[in-house]
């Protein structure tokens, strides 16, 4: 199967080690793993398994929606929105110092209060 390299983004592979390089960052991904024949050419990616069974086929879909989310990861990006559940006691969250720091209160039933540190991004 094969996935198309769009302009500005570079694909490196060796020994079923992937890097996407492009202009939001560099991603990589190991698939050493499965053995599988990963090949760059100048416009594609191209993803083979010899004499496969039907395990080793569905791979080879799994291996290319990797590649193309890594692709679409260093060109759009992409947006996560965390969402805070509970089922039984409420828990009471607060976001501090311009979204920094986040206080939750009443988790478990507890009263001590967490204070987490956001990562950048």
């Amino acid at each position: 199967q094969r996935i198309a390299i769009p302009k500005g983004v570079k694909v490196a592979v060796h020994s079923r080690k992937v890097t996407v390089t492009g202009p939001r960052g560099v991603l990589k991904k190991a698939f050493t793993h499965i053995n599988a024949q990963i090949s760059v050419t100048d416009k594609f990616v191209t993803v083979n398994f010899w004499f496969a069974n039907r395990k080793q086929i569905a791979c080879v879909k799994t291996i290319c929606s990797h590649i193309e989310n890594m692709i679409t990861g260093v060109t759009k990006g992409f947006e996560y929105k965390m969402r805070i559940v509970y089922t039984f006691t409420p828990i009471h969250v607060t976001i501090l110092d311009g979204a920094k720091n986040i206080e939750i209160r009443n988790f478990m039933g507890e009263k001590v209060v967490r204070k987490i540190a956001m990562l950048d991004g």
